[in-house]
């Protein structure tokens, strides 16, 4: 219920402030695990990428934000779940594939932080790990604009991205092969916009 009001409002804050408009939506699959693969520019990237969906996407965040008083209580109500940085956190990996495996939608930043322009746009292997290891629908996309306001934001979901091929290789560089296909149609959608 949280989660639906807080979606509505942030629809109008960035209907009005950033002009938001959202293209290819009808790639999302309407059941079943989907993990949203995105590039990351901004603190306000998770709203961006979920606000225009009907189903309710979870992310990982950073443990400290849980320790906020009221604050944790409240990204745990939209979705959010805690990832220790710096280092494999077990708990994350198993929330996250518990989600996917249960028929939800994740979104994630292959990258692992923020990244300007397209400056080092270099996916680590947890988001195709996940889709691998879950499957998941893959769904990429791409957050074109730069969050000025009353100028035009637009987020672009891409075609599922079929990752059937990477799952026969028992060599150990599916996880690799995967994240450079994920991380090369991020890129398409941000130059097609």
């Amino acid at each position: 219920m949280i989660y639906v009001f807080c979606r509505g409002v942030l629809r109008l804050i960035y209907k009005l402030a950033f002009r938001l408009e959202a293209k290819g939506l009808e790639h999302i699959p309407a059941e079943g695990g989907v993990l949203l693969c995105s590039n990351h520019i901004s603190l306000l990237d998770p709203p961006t990428i979920g606000i225009k969906l009907k189903r309710k996407v979870h992310f990982m965040a950073k443990k400290e934000l849980f320790d906020i008083f009221g604050f944790g209580w409240l990204i745990t109500q939209l979705g959010a779940f805690p990832v220790k940085r710096g280092g494999v956190s077990k708990e994350s990996i198993k929330t996250s594939l518990n989600l996917l495996r249960g028929g939800h939608v994740m979104g994630i930043f292959p990258e692992g932080h923020r990244v300007k322009g397209d400056e080092g746009a270099i996916g680590k292997r947890g988001a195709a790990t996940f889709a691998l290891r879950s499957d998941a629908a893959v769904i990429p996309v791409a957050i074109i604009g730069n969050y000025k306001l009353f100028r035009k934001m637009k987020v672009v979901y891409g075609e599922p991205i079929d990752l059937s091929a990477f799952k026969e290789d028992k060599g150990g560089d599916a996880a690799e092969q995967a994240t450079e296909l994920i991380m090369s149609r991020i890129a398409e959608l941000k130059k097609r916009g």
